[in-house]
């Protein structure tokens, strides 16, 4: 079938939209799909619904201090965020300012160095190149500069909690500017518990581009192009796939951003090749998963490319009712809030 952007979309109350997290991270609820079931529990329910054997794979990026404010060389206000630091002295960004800078423009930012506007980048050129205009290097910047990037449906600035909580106990690798948000429910209490039960845990690595929340652009979703971003598989992640899969064991992706970065490096016989590589895999409805059989994950915005992703995952109307669902059950929506468990159903033809 020929879908359209539309065919994602659902009503959501504004209320609904968690502005904080939980007092406790395991302390969300949890809405269990299987099929037609729909199954109301506590994330803190977990373990219970995994048996030994099971290997759960978390990406652990690490979300930087993306966002900038400052001032053009014009006298013009602005707003950078990072998609991507490329190395010390490049890097891409959005830009939010009355007029967009022109190539070789200057910008003065945090009051403390200059970048320079080099042109623009990404595969519509939503994005612009920057290069810094004095000696430095973006990492540095970016932790004593920089602001932490909250996702824009959360209305208050980050603030002293959240340079904790929007981050995961377990964040290693910076590069991200945005949380990948189904991780954010674990503690170390939990992973501990998990492993006495005999439940495996890998990691790989996907750096979230601020890209994510950018709004689709056509109408009929065959005609959407993602936003490419990095990941990387280490050798010891795939041998733990290989082994869970020889055991007969399941492979359960933490968030959407292990999954795609699993089914980017996805064999036919659901192992998983080795390294660092780029992604611009779209999900949607009619997709064959090779690798990933159960996903945790939050709750996504209407007409999303990460709605579209849930609904390949566990059939589209079975995600159509989960949401209709998880609305009238006042369940909490979007980084800051409740959690699926999402069970794979029928495979066919190819993804988008």
């Amino acid at each position: 079938m020929s879908l359209t952007v539309d065919d994602f979309d659902f009503p959501l109350p504004p209320e609904l939209i968690a502005q904080h997290p939980a007092a406790e991270r395991r302390g969300s609820r949890l809405l269990h799909v299987c099929g037609e079931q729909l199954v109301d529990r506590r994330f803190a329910d977990l373990p219970t619904l995994l048996k030994a054997g099971d290997l759960l794979v978390f990406n652990d990026t690490r979300v930087i201090k993306a966002r900038f404010f400052g001032q053009k060389d014009t006298g013009g206000q602005v707003e950078i965020m990072l998609e991507r630091i490329v190395d010390a002295t490049h890097a891409i960004c959005q830009v939010r300012a009355s007029k967009a800078p022109k190539a070789g423009s200057t910008m003065r930012l945090a009051d403390a160095f200059t970048v320079k506007m080099t042109g623009r980048a990404g595969a519509d050129g939503d994005f612009f190149a920057l290069e810094l205009a004095e000696p430095g290097d973006f990492w540095e910047l970016s932790e004593r500069y920089g602001k932490l990037p909250l996702p824009p449906y959360i209305e208050h600035p980050a603030e002293g909690t959240d340079e904790t909580r929007y981050q995961t106990v377990y964040a290693r690798e910076p590069g991200a500017v945005a949380a990948p948000t189904a991780g954010l429910h674990f503690d170390e209490d939990m992973l501990a518990t998990l492993q006495a039960q005999g439940i495996n845990t890998a990691f790989l690595t996907l750096h979230v581009g601020a890209g994510t929340y950018r709004p689709m652009r056509v109408e009929k979703i065959a005609d959407h192009r993602m936003h490419s971003e990095r990941f990387e598989i280490p050798p010891a992640t795939a041998d733990a796939i290989t082994t869970t899969r020889a055991a007969g064991g399941r492979v359960i992706a933490v968030g959407t951003t292990s999954l795609r970065a699993l089914e980017s490096a996805g064999n036919d016989d659901g192992t998983v090749r080795v390294g660092a590589a780029e992604t611009s895999i779209f999900i949607t409805p009619g997709y064959r998963f090779k690798v990933v059989d159960r996903l945790i994950t939050n709750f996504h915005l209407p007409k999303s490319t990460l709605l579209m992703l849930v609904s390949a995952f566990a059939g589209y109307d079975h995600i159509r009712a989960a949401y209709a669902h998880a609305v009238a059950e006042r369940y909490r929506f979007f980084s800051y809030g409740d959690a699926m468990l999402l069970e794979r159903t029928g495979q066919s033809s190819d993804a988008i």
